[in-house]
This record gives C-alpha cells, sequence and structure tokens, in this order.
C-alpha cells in the first residue's frame, strides 16, 4: 500500500468510527437512529453523517503530514491545526457538527500514521505528544470550550489531548471486558460511552447545564454501569430512565461521543503481526 493509500485508509477508519458512533441506540442525549428528524436532538442524523464523511479529506491531510513530519514535533502541531480549521470550514458547508470528533481523530489519526505498528496506549501516548505543543497559528480568540474551560477548571478538550486521551482508554478498556463477559458488540459500545460519561468533565454539558448538572449526567451514568451494564435487564432500565432524563432536560453529552469515536477508531487499527 502506498503512502497515499495508507493515508486515505486510517482516514476512512476514522469516519467509519464516527458513523459507527452516530449509528449507536440508544445513546442517552445523544443523536440516533430513533431520531432521524432531529425532533429532540436538535441534530438531523442524516446531515450528521453526511457531513462525517466531509472529514475524510481533512483526516487523510492530517495523516499525510504526520507521515511526512516524521515525529510529534511543534511543526506538526502547527500544520494538523491549520489542517482542521479547513477541514472545520468544509464540514460546515454539508451542515456542521463533529467540531470535537475533528479534534481527537485529527490526532489519533496523526499520531497512528506516524507509527502504524502501534495500537491503543502506544497511540494515545503519542497524541499526547502531538497536543503538547502549542499551535502557533491559533486564531486568538477563544472558543466557547476553552472560556467553559477556565470558567469551571474543567480539562477540556485541549486539557484531555494533553493528558493523553485517558477517556479513550478506559472506553478501550471498557470494550475489552464487556466483551469478554460474552456480550453483544452494541453492549460494549453502550457501556464504554456510559464509562466516558460518567468520569467525564464534559465542556458542552457544563455550558448548557453547568456543575450540578455535569454531575447528575455523570451520576447517572454509573447508575446504569453499576445495575450490571447495558447487557442486563436492570442496566438497560436504568438507560432508558438516562435517556428519558437528558432528552425532557435538552442536555446533550456530545464530548462524551467525540471520544467514543476516538475510542472506537483505535479499537479497529489493526494488530500488527508477532
Amino acid at each position: 500500500m502506498s503512502g497515499r493509500e495508507d493515508d486515505e485508509a486510517l482516514a476512512g477508519s476514522a469516519v467509519a468510527a464516527l458513523v459507527g458512533q452516530l449509528e449507536l441506540t440508544p445513546k442517552p442525549g445523544l443523536p440516533d437512529p430513533r431520531d432521524l428528524r432531529a425532533g429532540v436532538t436538535r441534530r438531523d442524523l442524516r446531515a450528521l453523517r453526511w457531513s462525517a464523511k466531509a472529514l475524510a479529506p481533512g483526516l487523510a491531510a492530517m495523516a499525510a503530514a504526520a507521515r511526512r513530519d516524521g515525529g510529534a514535533t511543534p511543526a506538526l502541531r502547527a500544520e494538523l491545526g491549520s489542517i482542521g480549521r479547513c477541514a472545520e470550514h468544509t464540514v460546515g458547508l454539508t451542515g456542521g457538527g463533529h467540531r470535537g470528533a475533528l479534534w481527537v481523530l485529527g490526532l489519533l489519526v496523526a499520531a497512528a500514521a506516524l507509527d502504524r505498528r502501534a495500537t491503543g496506549p502506544e497511540v494515545t501516548a503519542t497524541a499526547k505528544r502531538i497536543a503538547a505543543h502549542a499551535d502557533r497559528r491559533a486564531p486568538r480568540r477563544p472558543s466557547r470550550g476553552s472560556t467553559v474551560s477556565v470558567k469551571y477548571g474543567a480539562a477540556g478538550a485541549r486539557g484531555e489531548a494533553r493528558a493523553g486521551f485517558p477517556h479513550v482508554r478506559g472506553a478501550l478498556e471498557a470494550l475489552t471486558a464487556v466483551r469478554s463477559a460474552g456480550a453483544p458488540e452494541p453492549c460494549a459500545r453502550l457501556d464504554a460511552l456510559l464509562t466516558i460519561m460518567s468520569t467525564l468533565q464534559d465542556t458542552e454539558l457544563l455550558y448548557t447545564a453547568g456543575p450540578h448538572g455535569l454531575r447528575h449526567v455523570q451520576a447517572g451514568a454509573r447508575g446504569v454501569l453499576e445495575a450490571g451494564g447495558t447487557a442486563t435487564e436492570a442496566g438497560r432500565a436504568g438507560l432508558a430512565a438516562l435517556d428519558d432524563d437528558l432528552h425532557a432536560r435538552g442536555w446533550s453529552p456530545r464530548g462524551s461521543g467525540a471520544l467514543l469515536a476516538g475510542a472506537l477508531f483505535v479499537d479497529a487499527l489493526p494488530v500488527p503481526p508477532l
């Protein structure tokens, strides 16, 4: 496989992970196939699926940049930022969305491109080294997420990346554990999402619901897991109650959805031969 084909394969895998996250159901407070017309979440699932595919060229360009640079350098970080802003504009033309997923997947795709034999924690560790550098070309105006992070002392998307994506790693562990217990794949993915939700300081939730609302959502996610997870009758009942609650309140844990997409991408990376 040529370098370009490899870049496109990584981008395609990342888009497939994002679409897989979108298709997973029932996701509490997040768009899924039950809400095609966005009657509750205000995000049209069909438009989100379409705009997810618009990420592919930008993600392939990020993989190519990493392959050319060959290391987690300040220059690579700046180039990824520039590509990301162009990709965000392109996605906006197709309906928007996925800003958080673009940040997560962009760093993980670049990390995977730097070492095609790396998997799991090795990929997140490389992404951490990339994210440690400042983006010299980034606009000086603060984003909503960064403003919320400063206000509430939350790590935010940047802090998550600079910590090596601990919630992606936690989701990967949850996927492995639930699969090993013999549960169906949708249950493994839902439990991975709830694992993220149970501890993530989601800036979207902080913006819409404040610290009390964030703690309420975290407690709800923990409750489902403590009931046995979504493969159990009690866990499914807890998930349904949490889903109804978040939809009624209009709260959406979008940061958790983006990180689940990142975990599904890393999970799908081929295991290198011994």
